[in-house]
């Protein structure tokens, strides 16, 4: 890169980097300003109803900032093209009110040649927003389900298990789950027959998953009673059950409730046990949703930087003009631009597979974005 593109990328990037800690500054105040009494309770019970005052105010900014920083990676990805457009904004007013760009076309350069080092950050930016998808958010997604309560909570390895399918329809529950030593106590589990009534209820005090199958402690297996029986079925001993819900399987169906934060192998690791059981409604989640997922962040990506591409033009002129007057006819298009990506990867298209239709609004923006890109007077 020349010294040039160097500088314009060096502008972009920091303009990027105030932006985004302004307006990350500005949502972790404004929910501690309207939560301060539910932050307050949660540092109390942090450090002990004994402690003194000091200490509470000490520990309030450390649960705020504990429950926030995960979100905050969760931000990102939502404002990413939001703020690349605004940074771009910046960038170009500030080399318009020095003059730059005249500079720069006196030297026989062309106003493309500007957008350049532009694009190669905002390129830059899209992958960042794809290692955070794919490698931080997946690790601290647990984190994300926290409420306001849970703030400097860490004991999350332990969590319950509410009724998940496995491939022979059984329903699984149990009271606590421990992902990493593969234990769960308090074990309930329903097998059903083909249309779903239940044909004997399993308890165990707990189970152990070993080679491809639970081994149940105490465990019990109790037939329903049929109408015309005179005695209630007799209790039978039940070792073990064969089932292809393995930890892995059963902490990744867990976390439906946080599904926008699992990576695309953990999305697709969730599609497969959907489809393996063949009873979406058992399992909580539809496989078109769950498509939706997986494919619509690299749409979202695209719409960002198709956004940002489309709005160049608007600053990016030969005369100097109002920058002011710019970005109000800037903000309205490019925000129309990210939204629709970020509304049309979440929004079914009747009669399209979801991998193709999340990709859809893309397909009406890109004549679009060239047209704005060759658009430029330089």
């Amino acid at each position: 890169m020349t010294i040039l593109d160097r500088y314009i990328a060096r502008q972009f990037a920091l303009n990027f980097l105030i932006l985004l800690a302004i307006l990350c500054s500005f949502v972790v105040v404004v929910d501690a300003t309207l939560n301060i009494g539910r932050f307050a309770r949660a540092a109390e019970s942090l450090v002990g109803e004994d402690a003194s005052a000091i200490r509470r105010w000490l520990a309030l900014p450390l649960v705020v900032i504990d429950l926030w920083w995960p979100r905050l990676l969760q931000l990102f990805n939502v404002m990413l093209g939001i703020v690349m457009v605004g940074a771009m904004g910046f960038t170009c007013a500030q080399m318009v009110r020095h003059r730059e760009l005249v500079a720069i076309l006196a030297s026989g350069q062309s106003l493309v040649r500007v957008a350049r080092p532009i694009l190669v950050v905002a390129v830059l930016l899209g992958g960042l927003q794809i290692v955070n998808a794919e490698v931080l958010l997946p690790r601290f997604a647990p984190l994300l389900t926290r409420g306001y309560s849970d703030a400097g909570t860490r004991d999350l390895a332990v969590t319950s298990v509410m009724l998940v399918p496995d491939g022979s329809r059984r329903l699984i529950a149990a009271e606590s789950f421990d992902a990493k030593a593969g234990t769960m106590r308090g074990v309930f589990i329903w097998e059903r027959d083909a249309s779903g009534l239940m044909t004997r209820r399993i308890e165990a005090r707990s189970a152990v998953w070993e080679d491809g199958g639970w081994t149940l402690e105490d465990g019990v297996g109790i037939e329903p009673a049929s109408a015309d029986a005179a005695v209630a079925p007799t209790p039978r001993p039940v070792e073990r059950i064969e089932t292809d819900l393995d930890p892995t399987a059963l902490t990744i169906a867990q976390h439906a409730e946080y599904m926008q934060s699992l990576s695309f192998g953990q999305v697709t690791e969730m599609m497969r046990i959907v489809r393996r059981t063949g009873d979406e409604r058992s399992a909580g989640v539809r496989v078109d949703r769950l498509e939706r997922i997986r494919w619509g962040r690299f749409a979202v990506l695209a719409a960002n930087l198709l956004g940002l591409v489309i709005a160049l033009p608007f600053f990016l002129t030969r005369e100097p003009k109002n920058m002011a007057v710019q970005s109000l006819k800037a903000a309205p298009i490019a925000l129309g631009v990210i939204m629709g990506g970020i509304i049309g990867s979440a929004a079914p298209v009747p009669g399209v597979p979801a991998a193709i239709g999340v990709f859809l609004p893309l397909l009406a923006l890109v004549p679009m974005t060239f047209w704005a890109f060759a658009s430029i007077k330089s």
